[in-house]
């Protein structure tokens, strides 16, 4: 074998060589990095839940009166005088003028019929309306008032009473309490899935805010878009959150 030919394999040998290292090493290289990428992406999901119960304190309460006449003149006369009575009614269970709000008339006019059932364009009576309204930082005044406002009928005042609604004026402060609450309930639960399962818990990777509801107590009640009970005085407040923690 001439020496150029033996030089020749020696080189092709060490080349060999050279690349198995290399490829060795590149293989202990990208393993650890796949390892590393692997425990990064290893986190855990819960669910997060607070509850509170809440008192309003903000009512309102919205009632109508109607007066039916033959004219409108007289009808237009009649309403007034009976919206006034109400508004006296109100002032006398202690409500200033401030709180009361008297919306527009509204005039609906009421045809003739044959004895075939058809109109026969000629106006028969006049049908007026008026709301008013009443807000109140007093929620058991509001009650009441629905209650004892439809006393009024037996003075010939045709009225009516819808059911009065009860807010909660720092929802937007309770709720941010109510999601941190919601966030350390689902670290809990994350903290005991991790230690079921022999890991530890790490930082937080994301947090998603889901159902926040008010509902009246006891209820079950559940939407989507988060329900909001105005019936109850007193009710309860839920709030949900979706978050992941890394675990290691």
């Amino acid at each position: 074998m001439s020496d150029s030919s033996k030089d020749n394999r020696i080189g092709f040998l060490w080349l060999g060589v050279s690349l198995a290292a290399g490829l060795i090493v590149a293989s202990f290289i990208l393993s650890g990095a796949l390892i590393k990428v692997k425990n990064a992406a290893q986190f855990v999901t819960v669910k997060g839940y607070a509850e509170k119960s809440i008192t309003s304190d903000l009512g309102v309460w919205n009632g109508s009166v109607s007066v039916h006449g033959l004219e409108l003149s007289s009808s237009y006369t009649k309403l007034q005088t009976d919206v006034e009575k109400l508004i006296k009614f109100l002032e006398s269970k202690g409500i200033g003028k401030d709180k009361i709000s008297v919306g527009s008339i509204t005039t609906l006019k009421m045809y003739r019929y044959n004895t075939q059932g058809l109109s026969t364009g000629e106006i028969g009576g006049y049908v007026l309306e008026q709301k008013v309204s009443v807000t109140l930082n007093d929620v058991k005044l509001t009650q009441d008032i629905a209650n004892q406002s439809t006393t009024l009928i037996q003075n010939g005042i045709e009225i009516v009473s819808q059911p009065p609604q009860y807010y909660y004026t720092k929802l937007n402060d309770l709720k941010m309490v109510m999601l941190g609450e919601a966030t350390k309930d689902a670290k809990a639960r994350a903290e005991m899935i991790a230690k079921n399962s022999g890991s530890q818990v790490g930082t937080l990777k994301s947090a998603q805010q889901g159902v926040f509801q008010i509902t009246s107590t006891n209820s079950t009640d559940v939407s989507d878009y988060g329900e909001y009970d105005l019936s109850s005085i007193v009710k309860t407040i839920k709030a949900v959150v979706t978050v992941d923690f890394f675990v290691k």
